[in-house]
């Protein structure tokens, strides 16, 4: 037997190998339509021709491993192949453990786009924003890189540094920002009180064990409060996702009925509808769930759950419009694809795909004053100010104001986490009025 025809067979064993369905999987429909044959032919000439008068040396398996990764690239930017290097990196992004610099991206036409920092790592600590698009990394450019890639490059030793220069909208010049990796430990909830009676409980990417995490933080805001919460923030703000079945227990955990999320295959083929249990963990107290352009995924999927179930109010800016699902499927002992295989649908049918969740009311980020210099340079006259005004013959009241009382002061620092807060008290007020 020939190269060329070993090369035929060889090709078509291996995308036969692809498209047989996994045991572990959904049974997919069967293919009718029969093998390129053409195609494939032109494949193993291009493939002899290279191997044959290429300026350099090349190994068969260095071509086919590039015909493979040319493959994968050309689908979406979600689906990758993963050698076991990368497997490895996907297990422990759901552990929530690794050595880097705690940031979220995607392949972009201009070089790796930034889905979201992760609080409290390198990224975050150094400014990184969602949207910044990173074009080097260590003066090595990246458009020509994989995804997997460039994960690999800003991956490393904790301690060792790594320069990224970085195109920042409404920013002329490029930034170079140098960032030191760190080992990342990623909690991901955490919670505190607002004040008395507002909760406020954060996720920064869903993992395996969020859902347990988040029924104990609810459960301490409870004790906290004394069981006297009037409100909860759900802060998904620069999540950039992570877990399906994450992603509807956190819902799960607020919803009482109904469906929670809705995935299909390829021509809405396969459906699987997700349902909520019954059970609201705070008893319907009012909701607001903070997002902006850096949530996606999985954190659309919470957000637009509980927005199609009138459970909460969306507040901030437009998600990240992530409506896809991937899939880890094994093709061999060497290699494993994480590829894209469904979409998923909000309760009500809504599609996010490149579109994301539009919040119900829009709050963009400001940056707030933080010290009464930077407020006003001069202080604001009242009428007990002005010379001769006439004074309050009745007895002093004290007024105790609701909105800014005893109110934790990470709040003064976030304009849209005191939106939300002050929209909670607003309703609270609303119910008193009513009753």
């Amino acid at each position: 037997m020939n190269t060329l025809k070993m090369i035929r067979v060889s090709v078509a064993a291996l995308l036969l190998s692809i498209a047989m369905p996994l045991p572990a999987q959904e049974a997919t429909p069967p293919a009718t339509d029969p093998l390129p044959l053409n195609d494939i032919a032109t494949f193993a000439k291009v493939f002899e021709t290279i191997k044959n008068n290429y300026v350099e040396d090349i190994t068969d398996a260095e071509l086919l491993q590039n015909a493979l990764q040319g493959m994968v690239s050309g689908l979406d930017p979600h689906s990758a192949l993963l050698d076991r290097e990368r497997l490895n990196d996907v297990r422990i992004d759901t552990t929530g453990r690794y050595g880097g610099l705690g940031i979220e991206i995607t392949k972009d036409n201009l070089g790796i786009r930034v889905i979201s920092p992760i609080d409290d790592t390198p990224a975050h600590d150094a400014g990184i924003l969602p949207g910044d698009i990173i074009v080097r990394l260590d003066n090595r450019p990246v458009n020509r890189m994989t995804l997997s890639e460039a994960v690999n490059v800003m991956r490393g030793e904790p301690g060792t540094d790594i320069t990224l220069t970085i195109i920042r909208q409404g920013i002329e010049a490029p930034l170079e920002i140098t960032l030191t990796r760190a080992v990342i430990n990623v909690r991901s909830v955490r919670s505190y009180l607002l004040d008395p009676d507002f909760g406020y409980l954060r996720i920064t990417q869903f993992q395996t064990p969020t859902p347990q995490l988040a029924t104990e933080s609810i459960a301490s805001l409870m004790d906290e409060s004394a069981d006297k919460l009037d409100g909860l923030v759900l802060d998904l703000r620069n999540n950039p996702g992570g877990e399906l079945q994450a992603a509807i227990g956190i819902s799960d955990l607020f919803i009482d009925q109904g469906v929670i999320v809705k995935t299909r295959a390829r021509n809405n083929q396969n459906e699987k509808v997700y349902q909520a249990t019954p059970g609201d963990l705070v008893s319907g107290i009012p909701m607001v769930v903070l997002v902006n352009e850096g949530s996606a995924s999985a954190s659309e999927i919470v957000a637009g759950a509980l927005q199609d179930h009138h459970r909460a109010i969306i507040m901030g800016t437009n998600t990240f419009g992530k409506g896809s699902v991937q899939t880890i499927l094994s093709v061999d002992k060497e290699t494993t694809l994480k590829l894209t295989t469904h979409r998923y649908y909000t309760p009500s049918d809504r599609s996010i795909q490149a579109q994301g969740i539009v919040p119900d009311i829009l709050v963009e980020r400001l940056e707030l004053a933080t010290s009464a210099e930077e407020e006003s340079e001069y202080e604001l006259i009242r009428e007990a100010d002005l010379e001769g005004s006439l004074e309050n013959q009745d007895e002093p009241v004290e007024i105790k104001p609701s909105i800014h009382s005893n109110v934790n002061p990470a709040v003064g620092k976030d304009y849209q986490l005191q939106e939300a807060l002050n929209l909670l008290k607003g309703l609270r007020i609303s119910r008193k009025l009513r009753s």
